[in-house]
């Protein structure tokens, strides 16, 4: 039986009815010449409602028939078919009646139309070009259908509206419309849908359906799609694409389609341009960055504040400061103003180096252009200014933001209060803190959390209590989060007797009731070796009756395992499934680890085999550590294929497991596997971490080829990929071993210009090779280098000069030497 639809007041929400209601209204598999047929189903009527209305709309007129008692006693009373056949009747005689009909049942009665109402209308609609009201109408039904809904609707357009005008813009409307819903699979059904029909969709809806899809790699059968149907392209289609493969982060591939959409005639436009050039900055690639820029000038295309905007800021975080306020000129000159976006950019790039005086030359750039900082601008000033340990001058212009009538957040006061506390100066934060309440900012966990924290710093424990306690009183109630916070905080910066203290201070107010609050503390006592005070604590859960969780046990497991009493660590795992508990992943995993640690690799695979059969599924980290246990006992081509049993089972290993892996063919002799994985890596979308390549320096400069140690230092060096100090190092040893001193010189000089701080320990392993050498000269040239840079010689240093001199017969410069040793307070050992 069909609902009966209920009157609802003028301003009444409109009624949400379930997609099975609508279902149950109207069957996809109903015909219009069966809608017109059959008979209405109003059993208090004797007679036609729908018959009465037709004939009183044409006899009276469409308004006055509609406002009078007649249809408004009726209109109660009809029912979802009823009013189908009023519209259907109404599209043929008058269509633009149809629609007024059709607009007031849902405006004004908020009357649910059927899915067969609604697509008449469309159709109405979109013979006369009606769009925007087409939409309107397609979105209310598919928000209504929601989704899954496509095949019954297409049924439903395929046997109830096949031979109608204007189909076309219906489907293609419709297609569109699920596709900005993101309700991509009903749109591609859609699609399928029209193919068939050989209905063409516009460049509208495949570019719709274009972005949805444009991170995934059926993006690719989309656009496949748009070339076979013969739609035309536009220049938003080809933005789509690169933006898509850009997001994929396959820059490389977005270059070459836009050269290929390029030789079709196809110029790129400004917003493809800003994408390439937003990624390469991303990726640090500045320089190949500006070249777009210059392309777009190129094509006579107008950059906008966001293209500016981007290369700027790429430049800020590259350090390249004057090149960016370069830019910053070379904007206004061409028209484009720079806006409160871009000085903020040029005042975080300041800030990052720490220079907050051209942090305050932006600030008055941008008032001599009549800009006036924003709220975000002040935020940066502050926090620049707090972490160069400039408190004073962020609180002042926290006065400042409250003279100009910003209103400072929670975060603002909670940046203040953090860095006067980092320096000591908690009862000052104190005052702070007292003073948010006067200005209409309430305190929150975390304002409270870091001056908690503070006062446990500087050993005020009884005031950080006094400060939970105030809390407590000022609508926010204790919990385990609140107080967990505090309770990390301690633990993780070491203050475990502060953190016992306050714990013991939640235990005796009665406010630890929660399992997580000991699992904190727990985890504290271990991650600090007091498994002791740990296991005690898990007997005071069991005492309380408190049921302890996996995270508990993981702990104590932990705990045990650094102590190497595997024993302890097994029963604690049994225990857990007494107490009706399951292991998880990290329980396997740090008892595998602890056997990897000790050599035991059969006891590791035993428990790999067990995690499977309990159904618990290994995580990538799990993997990682059974690769390294097979690679330290040489099982190469196992760690091979347990590496791609990751991939078939969902899990991509990380960088860390590659450097695994690397590391140990690199051991083996074998670079060239080594190499292997090194690609394997970026066609994963992997990217190589520092010590990725400083783990394949060290191989070729051990077990490889020291030229090609230095062809790929210097590769890596030219891309702008930033090593590990120790990479250069490794190369530096390797060369002084071998007596190249020149080359040593070279990648030394290349460490110091990459900003590297160099240490005694660098300048001992270099002399100390070459003086092993008989290399006197070059050791003093590089001892001479120490000196220049303030480094004071140690004992070792001295002595291995003296050392070479002595067996070289160099009695004077032997004496020297020994004389600077007594100089800086160092005597010989013989």
């Amino acid at each position: 039986m069909l609902n009966k639809w209920k009157p609802f007041s003028f301003l009444a929400k409109p009624h949400v009815c379930s997609l099975l209601s609508s279902l149950t209204f109207f069957k996809p598999s109903v015909s219009v010449a069966r809608l017109v047929e059959e008979e209405p189903s109003l059993s208090h009527s004797p007679k036609d409602p729908v018959s009465e209305i037709l004939s009183g709309l044409k006899k009276l007129g469409f308004r006055r028939f509609l406002a009078g008692d007649y249809f408004r006693n009726v209109v109660l009373s009809l029912d979802q078919l009823q009013v189908d056949k009023i519209i259907n009747s109404l599209r043929v005689e008058s269509p633009d009646f149809a629609v007024v009909f059709f607009d007031l049942m849902r405006n004004e009665y908020r009357f649910r139309h059927s899915r067969f109402s609604r697509f008449v209308v469309a159709h109405v609609l979109a013979g006369q070009r009606r769009h925007e009201e087409l939409r309107f109408v397609v979105e209310q039904m598919l928000k209504e259908e929601g989704s899954g809904s496509a095949p019954s609707l297409c049924e439903l357009l395929l046997n109830g509206f096949r031979n109608w005008d204007q189909k076309i813009l219906v489907w293609d409307m419709l297609a569109f419309v699920y596709s900005r819903f993101e309700m991509v699979h009903d749109a591609l059904y859609v699609l399928v849908k029209m193919k068939d029909l050989k209905l063409r969709a516009s460049i509208l809806t495949y570019n719709s359906l274009l972005y949805n899809l444009r991170h995934a790699y059926i993006m690719w059968d989309v656009y496949n799609e748009i070339k076979v149907a013969g739609a035309t392209q536009s220049k938003q289609t080809n933005s789509i694409v690169i933006d898509g493969l850009c997001s994929q982060s396959k820059l490389q591939d977005a270059v070459s389609f836009l050269r290929e959409t390029e030789a079709k005639g196809l110029g790129p436009s400004v917003v493809s341009l800003n994408t390439i050039m937003s990624r390469y900055c991303k990726l640090g690639f500045t320089d190949v960055a500006k070249s777009f820029f210059c392309m777009m000038l190129k094509y006579g295309l107008l950059p906008d504040a966001y293209s500016y905007n981007i290369l700027i800021h790429g430049l800020c975080i590259a350090g390249s400061m004057e090149e960016a306020l370069e830019f910053t000129s070379d904007m206004e000159k061409h028209g484009v103003e720079p806006d409160i976006v871009t000085y903020n950019i040029l005042m975080k790039g300041f800030d990052l180096l720490g220079q907050m005086g051209g942090a305050w030359m932006v600030i008055q750039r941008m008032l001599d252009k009549g800009l006036n900082p924003d709220v975000v601008t002040y935020m940066m000033l502050i926090c620049g200014h707090c972490q160069n340990g400039n408190v004073k001058e962020g609180l002042k212009l926290q006065e400042e933001m409250l003279s100009r009538g910003f209103q400072l957040s929670a975060l603002s006061y909670s940046v203040l209060l953090s860095s006067l506390c980092k320096i000591g100066q908690v009862h000052e934060a104190q005052v702070l803190f007292y003073e948010m309440e006067n200005h209409g900012v309430e305190p929150d966990h975390i304002t409270y959390s870091i001056l908690i924290h503070g006062l446990c710093k500087q050993g005020e424990v009884q005031s950080a209590l006094l400060l939970y306690k105030e809390m407590c009183s000022k609508s926010i109630p204790p919990n385990s989060r609140s107080s967990g916070a505090i309770l990390l905080s301690l633990c993780k910066n070491g203050m475990v007797l502060e953190a016992r203290m306050y714990f013991h201070s939640l235990v005796m107010n009665d406010c630890a009731h929660d399992i997580v609050l000991y699992n904190i503390m727990i985890d504290g006592y271990v991650k600090h070796g007091n498994l002791e005070e740990a296991v005690e604590l898990y007997r005071l859960i069991t005492e309380k009756g408190i049921t302890p969780t996996t995270v508990t046990f993981n702990s104590l497991i932990y705990g045990f395992c650094k102590r190497r009493n595997f024993t302890e660590a097994r029963r604690l795992m049994e225990t857990i499934r007494l107490l009706g508990l399951e292991p998880t992943a990290v329980t396997y995993t740090t008892l595998m680890n602890a056997y990897c640690k000790d050599g035991n690799l059969r006891c590791m695979l035993e428990l790999l085999q067990e995690m499977h059969a309990n159904g618990i599924r290994p995580t990538h980290v799990t993997y990682t550590v059974i690769i390294k246990g097979l690679c330290k006992q040489r099982k190469l081509q196992e760690a091979l294929q347990l590496l791609e049993d990751m991939r078939i089972k969902g899990l991509n290993p990380d960088q860390v497991t590659y450097n695994t892996v690397i590391q140990c063919f690199c051991k083996a002799r074998n670079i060239k596997t080594a190499f292997k994985l090194l690609n394997e890596m970026w066609l994963n979308n992997l990217e190589p971490t520092p010590v990725t390549y400083s783990i394949l320096i060290n191989g070729l400069c051990v077990y490889g080829n020291l030229t090609d140690a230095n062809k790929l230092l210097i590769s890596l060096h030219e891309q702008n990929i930033k090593l590990t100090r120790v990479g250069y190092t490794q190369i530096i040893k390797a060369h002084c071993v071998k007596g190249d001193v020149h080359c040593a010189f070279m990648f030394f000089h290349l460490m110091m210009e990459m900003g590297f701080e160099i240490s005694i320990k660098d300048y001992t392993a270099v002399i100390n090779r070459l003086c092993k050498r008989c290399l006197i000269t070059e050791a003093q040239q590089f001892f001479s280098i120490m000196l220049f840079h303030g480094i004071s010689p140690d004992q070792e240093i001295c002595e291995a000069l003296l050392d070479a001199y002595q067996q070289c017969g160099d009695i004077i410069s032997g004496y020297q030497m020994l004389a600077l040793t007594i100089k800086a307070g160092l005597l010989p050992r013989r």
